[in-house]
């Protein structure tokens, strides 16, 4: 114990190692996740060794991670904020209400301190960034003696550890299992129904399913019927839904071919498009044959960020049927991923696009090209622009030193609170052109999550010792307001969106689940499903309660601490 004591780095990085371990057990659709299993062993390493970590360090990670966290939030949060997605929005407004007063109705019927009540509402709402708001601010109360702080920053992970188990088990099973059976439909068939009429039709696929005719195909034609035709022509009687790639007349090869040349008889064609079309546009060019070494051109596949003005609110079908350059210029290019705020959404005709989405292009190398150049940028991702972060992390801690006084009620939003802000607008600032302030996914994604795992283990660690104290004097408290913090504004939510709102059950169940900002219950959702078509409302709430969540621990902390 000793060796532990003497070295704290030791202690933090084996409770982020142990911790991960025990996230990852499973019991049903139920995983505890990385971050509760570094605190739980935190929590038990803490009132094992006695050991603490510099408070400088805590701040130094949780401005990572909220920084890494508003990053990648903030082009998705901007794009929602429009009347499309104000249904939604009254989801996420629900959320904050009533967890915002219940935990107040707690602390004031059971006489709970502010760490406590705080605690619980991180917990319960299963949002692990309130540690770290609610943390700080109760750090800068000025009428608590400097044990007293400490002591009511222990009983928020206390706290916290106890309800977001218990939140987390009841968000799982609520959204996954029993919503499905309130509203009495199978939310396999009704995805898919969703689906299918999203796409018009088409039959959407399980999630382990991959498709045995793929829409976009090449193939090579001889030229027995198309004697004197030019390759405008075909392009044209396809109405621009197959691109003649290459021809191979003997032993030379004409890649790509202008519009006005002309096929004669025995050149081998290679046609790209739509199967449909493609297989029309054979029959009128002559046999199909095998593939031709030499002949074949790979199709080009490239990642976009969608920064032009005239892409914002449109879907897939508008993109390619309106855009003027897409229908000049964008023949045999075709949308197959969309990803929003780092989670994959269903390329549909009738997915709606955001500026700061990355969609996928695959198709001739040429068409793509000039596509790019019209709807966006390349995205390149290929190196963190550390000035654009440290700048932005410099900002968000400056904002956060500002204190505002609602009558009697300080309000700060704290280095947390700042990095949060600041992390948003620097995100959405990137998003619109990305040529500048790089932050690959994967980079703000490790930053995010060990930013938090190591503030959530020096939390912890420093709590343990208070735990078992707080643990015996509430009891049972403890797990039945993580579980009615769930249960109360999910029930308002499912009711008012469906009876109100008339949201489509898969999409108001994802909205529930990113209300709550659990990817666990979203998981689960889309397993259920056998579809990502929930995700399409999870995304828009998730990114709202990621905003807004967090600023619930300044706002309950100033509330108690007056």
């Amino acid at each position: 114990m000793g060796i532990l004591k003497d070295h704290p780095e030791l202690l933090l990085f084996l409770c982020l190692a142990v911790g991960y371990l025990i996230g990852k057990l499973r019991v049903g659709p139920i995983t505890l996740g990385g971050i509760c299993g570094t605190l739980i062993v935190a929590l038990l390493l803490g009132a094992w060794t006695k050991a603490t970590v510099d408070d400088d360090v805590k701040t130094v990670f949780f401005a990572l991670f909220i920084f890494s966290l508003g990053y990648m939030a903030g082009p998705q949060f901007f794009n929602n904020l429009n009347k499309k997605s104000l249904r939604f929005f009254v989801l996420c407004f629900i959320e904050i209400v009533c967890v915002v007063g219940i935990a107040l109705g707690l602390a004031k019927a059971f006489d709970l301190d502010v760490g406590t009540a705080s605690g619980i509402l991180a917990g319960a709402a299963t949002e692990s960034a309130v540690v770290g708001t609610a943390t700080e601010a109760i750090g800068k109360l000025s009428d608590l003696t400097s044990e007293q702080i400490s002591q009511y920053q222990g009983h928020v992970a206390t706290a916290y550890t106890v309800c977001y188990l218990f939140g987390l088990i009841t968000i799982v099973i609520y959204t996954s299992q029993i919503m499905p059976a309130l509203m009495r439909i199978n939310l396999a068939d009704t995805s898919r129904e969703l689906w299918e009429k999203m796409r018009g039709g088409d039959a959407g696929l399980d999630s382990d399913e991959v498709a045995s005719l793929p829409g976009l195909v090449g193939r090579t034609f001889l030229v027995t019927r198309a004697d004197g035709a030019t390759v405008g022509d075909i392009e044209e009687r396809s109405q621009g839904r197959v691109t003649v790639e290459s021809v191979k007349r003997g032993s030379k090869l004409y890649s790509p071919p202008e519009g006005d040349f002309e096929l004669t008889l025995s050149d081998l064609v290679l046609v790209v498009g739509v199967r449909s079309e493609v297989i029309e546009a054979g029959r009128g060019i002559g046999q199909e044959t095998a593939g031709i070494p030499g002949l074949d051109t790979p199709l080009a596949s490239k990642q976009v960020s969608l920064t032009g003005k005239d892409v914002q609110g449109r879907t897939i079908a508008q993109l390619v049927k309106e855009h003027p350059d897409v229908e000049r210029e964008g023949r045999g290019v075709y949308v197959t991923d969309v990803t929003r705020n780092d989670q994959d959404i269903p390329a549909s005709s009738e997915t709606i696009l955001h500026r700061g989405d990355v969609v996928t292009l695959v198709g001739a190398r040429s068409a793509v090209g000039r596509l790019v150049k019209r709807i966006g940028s390349e995205v390149k991702n290929d190196a963190a622009d550390f000035i654009y972060i440290g700048f932005g992390i410099v900002a968000g801690s400056l904002l956060g030193q500002v204190v505002v006084h609602f009558g009697d009620v300080p309000m700060s939003l704290g280095t947390g609170g700042g990095c949060l802000i600041s992390g948003l607008l620097f995100g959405w600032f990137r998003s619109r052109s990305q040529t500048f302030g790089a932050f690959p996914t994967q980079a703000a994604t490790t930053l995010k999550d060990m930013g938090l795992a190591i503030f959530i283990a020096c939390t912890g660690l420093v709590a343990g010792p208070q735990a078992w104290p707080l643990l015996k004097q509430y009891g049972a408290l403890l797990p039945l307001a993580g579980i009615a913090m769930v249960l109360i504004p999910a029930t308002i939510s499912l009711l008012v969106g469906r009876k109100l709102l008339k949201i489509e059950p898969p999409l108001l169940i994802g909205a529930i689940a990113g209300q709550q900002c659990s990817t666990p219950a979203i998981t689960a959702v889309t397993q259920t499903a056998k579809s990502s078509v929930p995700m399409l409302g999870y995304t828009i709430t998730y990114t709202l309660s990621n905003f807004l969540l967090p600023l619930t621990g300044p706002l309950l902390v100033g509330i108690l601490g007056a």
